[in-house]
């Protein structure tokens, strides 16, 4: 009778332990599996930014060599225009058409040319500088918001502008110049890469779609989409620090579309929040300032 308690008792412990240790493995898988799923996550995300990074760089190439070519045929060309010229003023003295002092005269004004052509020189120099920082800031901020897709966010270059363009639906309830929650934690990736920059100067512009709008206190369109920058500027400025003297809110109301009011889709796309990135002019002053001395 001992004997038989004994060897029930021994298989109930190993039945035991063997529970205790199969709920363990379950929930170490269980654990594992999480882990597995978020590094999964970041890794396709990393994937994604290496991509843009990827195509940015490619284009910056590009754009840079065709700068880099376009630079040495107007270099070939100029030092091409100056001996003919220098030539055409020898013959000319030579076959006595012109006075020495009307040669040294045509001279300067040749030399004068050459200077404007060094001085269009140095400022293509300068807009082909401030493309490259431009891509590079697109560049840090696609990295910086990650993956969210072009109808919440939308990031370009446009005739020398950054243009970021975030849908109202990501910053706003309808009607409303409330802040979201998640239009905080956009925002706040975006301020990100802008404090990077401190030299920057940029924008703030609120844009609706062309249905009528009046909730008192707003009258109109004009209204919202002032409050609704505003609204996001005073969260740069107070939430993530950015410097108030170079921000500017704007409201342009319904008057600056991007597509037509037709449908609802295409009103959607015209309400957004736009900030704009302002080029340094301070450069191309300095630039004209030299020339002018």
């Amino acid at each position: 009778m001992k004997r038989t308690y004994t060897i029930v008792m021994i298989f109930f412990s190993a039945t035991l332990i063997s529970c205790v240790s199969n709920s363990k493995f379950k929930r170490s898988q269980a654990e594992a599996q999480a882990k597995y799923d978020s590094l999964n996550r970041v890794h396709l995300n990393t994937e994604s930014s290496l991509k843009t990074c990827y195509d940015t760089t490619n284009e910056m190439s590009k754009r840079l060599s065709v700068l880099q070519v376009q630079n040495g045929e107007l270099t070939k060309q100029n030092s091409f225009l100056k001996e003919n010229n220098t030539q055409a003023l020898k013959q000319l003295e030579d076959m006595s058409v012109i006075t020495g002092t009307q040669a040294e005269s045509i001279r300067k004004s040749l030399d004068n040319i050459g200077a404007k052509d060094v001085y269009i020189m140095d400022l293509q120099k300068e807009m082909a500088r401030k493309d490259s920082l431009n891509m590079a800031l697109v560049m840090n901020l696609k990295g910086a918001i990650g993956n969210l897709s072009d109808e919440d966010i939308n990031i370009k270059i446009d005739k020398g502008f950054v243009f970021i363009d975030i849908s109202d639906k990501l910053l706003f309830k309808s009607g409303s110049y409330v802040i979201t929650s998640r239009a905080k934690e956009v925002l706040g990736k975006v301020a990100q890469v802008l404090k990077s920059q401190p030299d920057l100067q940029f924008m703030v512009e609120g844009h609706t779609d062309n249905v009528p709008y009046n909730r008192p206190p707003l009258l109109d369109n004009w209204d919202l989409s002032v409050k609704r920058a505003t609204a996001v500027v005073r969260i740069l400025q107070n939430t993530y620090g950015l410097n108030p003297a170079q921000i500017t809110a704007a409201g342009r109301s319904e008057y600056a579309p991007v597509t037509s009011n037709d449908t609802p889709q295409s009103r959607a796309i015209n309400r957004r929040t736009r900030i704009v990135i302002l080029p340094e002019l301070d450069q191309f002053f300095k630039l004209l300032e030299t020339k002018k001395n």
